[in-house]
C-alpha cells in the first residue's frame, strides 16, 4: 500500500510513548501527514511537536472533545491514539468518527491503532504471593475471556466489535505494552506508572506497593514499545497485519519479571540515598493511598500479568533494547529525569 497521500490523526503526540514513536516515524516514514490533537496548542507545544515530526500539523482540542474527534477520525486514513487507554469516551467518538469514514468511502475502510495495556490479563492477586501465574498468548485471545471488572477492556471492546462488522467496516488493531520503562527522547521522558509511584512515595514518606508487592509483570524499554507500535503499522500499510478479533498485539520483552515490591525496594533507597524521603526500602502503601483507587488501582497495580507478544514475533520484532538495560538497572536515572523535570515546572 503506498504511504505517500496518508494522513494519521494522532492522539497522545506529547506523551511518553507517543512522542518516542514520532521520533522513529519521522526516520522512517516522513512521507506520512500526521494531524495531532493537541491541548493548550501554543506556539512552544507546537515547536516541541515540529522538532520531533516535520510533517506535522494542529488541531487543538483534547480526549473530551467529541466533535472535533469524531470530524478529524471522520476524515483521515489512519488514527493512532496513544493518549489514554482507559478514556471509554474518546473512544466511542473515534469509533463513531471512522463509521463515518467508512461509510463516506466504500471499498476504503480506515485504519485504528489504539494503544491499550497488558492490565486487561491480571490476575486481581492484591499483591500476595500465588501458586499459579497464566503466561497469556496474544495469539487466540479473546478479550471476553478476560476478567471483566480489569482496566481497559470497557474501550478495548468496542474496538474489536467495530473491526469485526462487515457494514461500514473499520481496520482495527489494539496494541498492548507491559510495564513500560527507560529514558525517552521524546517530550515526556518518563514513564506515568513511575511518576505517580514517585509523588505517592514523596507524600507518605517511604516507597509502597499494593499490599505485600509480590505481585509481577512483563517489562518492556519504551524504545523497544516504540519499534513494536512501528512495525505493526508498516505491516498494516502493506497488508499484513492481524486486524479485527485478530488484531491483538501484546508488547512485553521476556526478560526477567520483577515483582513490585522489588523495583520499589530500589527507588525507596535510592531516594533516601538522595534525602528525598527518611526511610528505605518499601512496604505496603496506608489505607490513605490505595482505598481511593479502588478496584481499578488493585487490578492493574496488584495484580500480576504475564503475556507473550508472540504477533510482535511474527513480525521480527526483538526488544533489544529491554536486554541491555534491565528495568531495576533503569530506576535511578529515571528517578533523576522526574525530579529534574519536577523542579522546571
Amino acid at each position: 500500500m503506498s504511504t505517500q497521500a496518508q494522513t494519521i490523526f494522532f492522539l497522545g503526540a506529547t506523551g511518553y510513548l507517543g512522542s518516542q514513536f514520532l521520533l522513529l516515524l519521522n526516520e522512517k516514514l516522513p512521507q506520512l501527514h500526521v494531524v495531532a490533537l493537541l491541548r493548550n496548542a501554543i506556539p512552544v507545544r507546537k515547536e516541541q511537536l515540529q522538532k520531533l515530526y516535520s510533517n506535522i500539523s494542529f488541531v487543538e482540542g483534547s480526549l473530551d472533545d467529541d466533535a472535533i474527534i469524531q470530524e478529524q477520525a471522520a476524515k483521515v486514513d489512519i488514527v493512532i491514539n496513544c493518549g489514554s487507554s482507559d478514556h471509554p469516551a474518546s473512544t466511542k467518538s473515534t469509533l463513531a468518527g471512522l463509521e463515518t469514514n467508512s461509510k463516506n468511502n466504500p471499498g476504503k475502510p480506515p485504519l485504528y491503532i489504539h494503544v491499550s495495556g497488558c492490565g486487561i490479563v491480571s490476575d486481581n492477586a492484591r499483591g500476595e504471593p500465588v501458586e499459579y501465574v497464566k503466561e497469556w498468548s496474544d495469539l487466540g485471545l479473546d478479550l471476553k475471556q478476560c476478567n471483566p471488572e480489569n482496566t481497559h477492556l470497557d474501550s478495548d471492546i468496542p474496538i474489536v466489535e467495530a473491526g469485526s462488522r462487515t457494514e461500514d467496516p473499520v481496520r482495527t488493531i489494539i496494541y498492548f505494552p507491559a510495564q513500560i520503562y527507560g529514558v525517552g527522547e521524546g517530550i515526556q521522558k518518563t514513564t506515568m506508572w513511575l511518576r505517580m509511584f514517585l509523588d505517592m512515595t514523596k507524600n507518605v514518606g517511604h516507597a509502597g506497593t499494593w499490599g505485600s508487592g509480590a505481585n509481577a509483570m512483563n517489562n518492556i524499554h519504551v524504545k523497544d514499545c516504540a519499534m513494536g507500535l512501528f512495525l505493526i503499522l508498516q505491516a498494516a500499510l502493506e497488508g499484513r497485519a492481524d486486524e479485527g478479533p485478530e488484531g491483538l498485539y501484546f508488547s512485553a520483552s521476556m526478560e526477567p519479571k520483577i515483582t513490585f515490591h522489588d523495583w520499589t525496594k530500589i527507588m525507596g533507597d535510592y531516594l533516601l540515598s538522595k534525602g528525598i524521603i527518611k526511610e528505605g526500602g518499601t512496604r505496603p502503601m496506608p489505607a490513605e493511598v490505595v482505598d481511593p483507587l479502588g478496584n481499578y488501582g488493585w487490578s492493574l497495580l496488584g495484580g500480576n500479568q504475564s503475556v507473550k507478544p508472540e504477533r510482535l514475533y511474527k513480525l521480527g520484532w526483538e526488544p533489544t533494547e529491554s536486554k541491555k538495560l534491565s528495568l531495576l538497572d533503569s530506576i535511578p536515572e529515571a528517578v533523576d529525569q522526574v525530579l529534574k523535570d519536577q523542579m522546571r515546572e
